[in-house]
């Protein structure tokens, strides 16, 4: 295990992460809050000083391995996860470490659960940190410290492989930091997009821009305590359009902006339609009894923000009938394209998952028959086939252990919370979204969970993030062997 490497690109995100903080520092300026700004301030100081030693005394070391660049990848989105939070705990937005930590790592996670009762009582330069947290983290941490700092150019492939969301990066260039570039370009130019199309509505320039940063994330923090039920039907159909967007893969947003007809070629992204479809006319027949417009637009919101894994919400579906309950955490295991900021199982291990099951069923029919498991037309191979059932495997896994812990935790601190509400929020943190149900619904917010049950779903929300994986790899023997 080359250990100088891993505390070289830990040390080199979290600087990044601290001069990230800059700019909600000058928000906050801006709005004359010297306290929050100070508090960023300091916050900066103390990522940079702490990262920049840390890299600058190990010095530049050789390429990572794969095992390496899975680490590393792992204990950046631990520490960032800790460096988010000082800002909250320095300026006493957020009280206790426990709640500062769960809101950042909902934060650069993008999954959207939030302890805050009303968002609104922040500052404006907190409430840009907590959205810039899901900017940041929607595309990854470690693909922005590819594209612009060539230090992280060592085992570069072997890191974004581990932090990209998908089966495999998806590289558009020989050399991936010229990729990660066109990657990050493509995310900004949408997110710049929507700002001016939000600005175009009801919402403040200010409003706007935190929007679009935990939209095109798939995030869901919103600045508002009624999430996007808060604002006009315009602007709720604006962030239906870019939470549709956002749950592409951008690597096919690049070749479509090129040529329109990548989209319609490509298998995946069909599929990825024929979910929102299905989704959008089951809650649209479970809702209807309304003014039509209204109960189209909430139909669709709900499935395009769950299956996205995005969180934002314009009517509360924890108060729904069961049986929408019932889809609701259903959808919250699918997620977007892989290579997309949406979290959960993806599109392209749903279809390679029900390909190979449907193999399995003909094999029983026709036994000496070979059969070869499909994305749309396009052939998958074995090794991607298993690679897709254990991931799956570990997925359920995960999912049944944390609502068995969280279960346990719930009863020993007497909370009134049932099994369903819990296992809405495992899946929800497992699947980067948000809001649960009950209590934990688009409604509520996660404050009255206890601290351990917290510190668990925050540990659950970066392992959806990193998609398994690499968290698992650090609680290996052979990872930290010599």
């Amino acid at each position: 295990m080359h250990r100088r490497g891993l505390v070289f690109v830990v040390g080199a995100v979290i600087t990044a992460t601290g001069l990230s903080m800059l700019l909600p520092v000058v928000v906050a300026l801006g709005y004359r809050e010297p306290g929050d700004a100070l508090a960023l301030l300091e916050s900066a100081a103390i990522a940079v000083v702490a990262g920049g030693l840390a890299w600058k005394l190990v010095g530049r070391t050789g390429e990572l391995s794969a095992r390496e660049g899975f680490a590393a990848v792992a204990l950046s989105w631990f520490a960032v996860a800790l460096v988010g939070s000082l800002p909250y705990l320095i300026s006493g937005a957020i009280d206790g470490p426990t709640n500062a930590f769960f809101e950042s790592a909902a934060g650069f996670t993008t999954t959207g659960s939030s302890i805050l009762p009303d968002p609104a009582l922040l500052g404006k330069g907190m409430l840009l940190w907590r959205a810039q947290t899901q900017w940041l983290g929607g595309m990854g941490i470690i693909v922005l410290g590819v594209a612009i700092l060539p230090l992280l150019g060592v085992g570069a492939v072997e890191l974004a492989r581990a932090e990209s969301p998908g089966h495999s990066p998806d590289r558009l260039t020989p050399r991936f930091r010229e990729t990660a570039k066109r990657l990050w370009w493509v995310y900004a130019a949408f997110t710049g997009v929507e700002v001016v199309m939000l600005c175009l509505g009801d919402m403040s320039l200010f409003d706007a821009v935190a929007h679009a940063f935990t939209t095109m994330s798939t995030g869901g923090f919103s600045t508002d305590s009624r999430s996007l039920a808060g604002f006009s039907a315009y602007s709720q159909w604006v962030v239906i359009v870019f939470m549709l967007l956002a749950g592409v893969s951008f690597a096919l947003h690049f070749r479509g902006l090129q040529n329109p007809r990548e989209y319609a070629r490509n298998s995946e992204f069909r599929l990825y339609l024929f979910i929102l479809g299905v989704a959008s006319v089951f809650f649209l027949v479970g809702t209807l009894g309304g003014a039509i417009v209204t109960a189209v637009r909430n139909a669709v919101f709900t499935a395009v923000s769950l299956v996205t894994t995005t969180g934002f919400a314009t009517a509360d579906f924890g108060q729904w009938a069961v049986a929408l309950q019932i889809g609701v955490v259903g959808l919250m295991f699918l997620g977007g394209m892989a290579g997309s900021t949406a979290g959960g199982v993806k599109t392209f291990r749903l279809g390679v998952l029900t390909s190979a099951a449907r193999n399995d069923l003909r094999r029983i029919v026709h036994p000496r028959g070979v059969f070869v498991a499909r994305l749309g037309r396009d052939p998958v191979s074995d090794a991607v086939v298993e690679s897709v059932q254990s991931f799956f495997l570990f997925y359920v896994l995960l999912f049944g252990v944390g609502v068995l812990f969280l279960g346990m935790i719930l009863s020993q601190a007497g909370s009134p919370i049932d099994v369903g509400t819990a296992a809405s929020a495992v899946a929800s943190a497992l699947g980067n979204i948000g809001p649960g149900i009950g209590e934990v619904g688009p409604a509520g917010n996660y404050l009255e969970i206890p601290a351990t049950g917290k510190w668990l779903l925050s540990f659950l929300m970066i392992m959806g993030r990193l998609e398994i994986f690499p968290v698992l790899l650090l609680l290996t023997r052979e990872l930290w062997r010599k």
